[in-house]
């Protein structure tokens, strides 16, 4: 009798694509041990009040987000919110268009939308705030993120926010490329339309590093 196939918890990983890698790596479906709490970072991206209007984000979102913070932060971890700085809407013209461009910018302004976290999210006094100049929180130039969990010692970096497959996957493969072990909650991130959320992870998941649903996340860390 031929032994069942590995199912990948998070349910968005198509099966040919999972047995193909669990065989590469010998058996294996996650290329990383279970994170260390006192060197997990938990960086949530672009979690602010006009993204989440925009893309129509609610508890189904933050539900799991809050739990992977909670779990961070009881197993003496770093809970991160990043959101992001337009310094002038040209730059973002090109591919959004002047209004939406204008409208970004406006966001992160003094004061915007864009610069205050969505009231859904469970923020704490010890919690980091960074802020970053494009869409990666963790290439360099962008955002100090890297230097400040660097002397807090993190090694694991779990990604949670908004959008899976531009921000999320450009700070999660940076992360990669800085040494990070990283792991994107499947879950804790909402995606773009036509399949994009899926065919992210299913790349990082592939090549990059770890896909976990939160209450996977939530159970190793505690």
């Amino acid at each position: 009798m031929s032994e069942l196939p590995v199912v990948h918890p998070s349910g968005v990983i198509p099966q040919a694509l999972v047995d193909k890698v669990v065989a590469r790596r010998g058996g294996r479906l996650h290329v990383h041990p279970p994170p260390d709490g006192q060197r997990t970072a938990f960086v949530v991206v672009d979690l602010d009040e006009h993204s989440c209007q925009r893309a129509e984000a609610d508890d189904g979102l933050y539900r799991p987000v809050n739990a992977v913070a909670a779990a961070v932060r009881a197993a003496g971890g770093t809970v991160a919110f990043v959101t992001t700085s337009i310094t002038s809407p040209e730059a973002l013209e090109g591919t959004l268009g002047v209004e939406l461009a204008a409208e970004y910018h406006d966001a992160a302004g003094p004061g915007g939308a864009g610069t205050r976290l969505a009231p859904g999210l469970d923020v704490r006094p010890g919690d980091l705030r960074a802020v970053k100049a494009r869409a990666s929180a963790f290439f360099p130039g962008n955002c100090n993120l890297h230097s400040r969990l660097r002397v807090r010692g993190v090694e694991f970096v779990l990604i949670g926010g908004l959008v899976t497959n531009v921000c999320c996957e450009s700070s999660a493969r940076d992360a990669h490329e800085l040494g990070y072990r990283v792991t994107m909650v499947s879950d804790a991130l909402m995606g773009q339309s036509f399949g994009l959320h899926e065919a992210s992870l299913a790349t990082f998941f592939r090549i990059f590093g770890d896909v976990r649903p939160s209450r996977e996340v939530v159970a190793l860390l505690s």
